[in-house]
This record gives C-alpha cells, structure tokens and sequence, in this order.
C-alpha cells in the first residue's frame, strides 16, 4: 500500500482489479473541504486513460510490476516466442499482450516487457523502427506537386501510407506509436 500523498508519475496502482499507470498527478486544496489528488491514469493493458480523484492521504495498492528486455524469436501460431538475453529462457506470449507492437516487430528484435503476476501485461517499443518495404505501387513522375501518399506493405505485413518517390525493397522509419512514415532510412 501506498499514500495518495506520496504518488509519483509512472508507479503502477492496482485499482478495482485493472493496473493502471500515473501519468499524471495533482495535489489540490480547495478552499472548503479537505485536499483531493486528482490523477490521470492509463490503463496498462488496454491504453485507455483514465482520470481518478482520490482523498488525500488515502492508501492505494501499489502493484510491482516488473520489466525485462527479452528478444523476439518467432511466432508460433497466435503465440510469440520471447527470449530473456540473459537466462536465455523462452517464454510464450498470447497475441493479445503483445497487443499493437506485433505490427512492427521483426524475428531477432529487442523489446521491454512488463510482466505482473507471472504474465506479460505491456509491450514497449522504440518510438521508431526502420522496416523494409515488400509491396507498394511505383509513383508516377509528376504527382509529386502535392504531398501525395500512396499504400505500402511493410515486412511485418501491416499497411501504412508513404510518399510516392518510395519504392520496393526501401527501408523506411516509421513511427510505432501512430504507424505513421517519418523519412528513408
């Protein structure tokens, strides 16, 4: 347990049974009344943020949730295998806790995961990637007046919209966290 008092962003609460991470947190004293804590809260394993006021001074379950860098090996079905760098143990995660990230990741990459309880709960990734383009359409000379975008199917297989100069067989960065092209790589 932990004091509302003593909340500091980023620690993991363990609210109504849901983890939830402080991203943000304010100490206010109204003029009438005792003080609040307003919070703003994500959702470790949706991403669904959340705002929550509790009385200051009111403990609150602090969840310890633990991260490790581990490699991704390969899928197995809807299953990933996981490989800690340093126990060399491999470990399988469902799809649904490697959630959004199975869009950027590549046999051999490194990720951070949280793990509660024995089970992955979060993925992080860089906030950019550089993947290679397997399929796109060629851009036509000329079209190139207005920021014109075409689609493009990156190697992990997830569509994302580029540039018309891009070509087949380019690497590109793209941004993991909106699935957005940044530049070449």
């Amino acid at each position: 347990m932990v004091s509302t008092n003593n909340l500091k962003n980023g620690m993991t609460l363990l609210i109504d049974g849901k983890l939830q991470q402080i991203v943000d947190w304010n100490h206010h004293k109204p003029g009438k009344g005792g003080a609040v804590v307003r919070t703003k809260l994500k959702e470790v394993e949706t991403g669904k943020v959340v705002e929550k006021t509790f009385r200051a001074g009111e403990d609150v379950e602090q969840a310890i949730v633990e991260r490790s860098t581990v490699q991704f090996l390969y899928r197995e079905g809807e299953d990933f295998i996981l490989m800690d760098g340093t126990s060399f143990e491999q470990r399988q995660a469902p799809a649904a806790a490697i959630g959004e990230a199975s869009d950027y990741l590549v046999e051999g990459d490194e990720l951070q995961i949280q793990v509660y309880d024995g089970r992955i709960v979060g993925v992080e990734l860089p906030a950019s990637k550089d993947l290679e383009i397997t399929q796109t359409d060629p851009g036509f000379a000329g079209n190139t007046a207005t920021s014109a975008t075409k689609p493009a199917v990156l190697e992990t297989g997830k569509e994302i919209q580029v540039p018309l100069f891009i070509e087949q067989g380019e690497k590109v960065k793209v941004d993991t966290r909106s699935g957005a092209y940044i530049s070449r790589a």
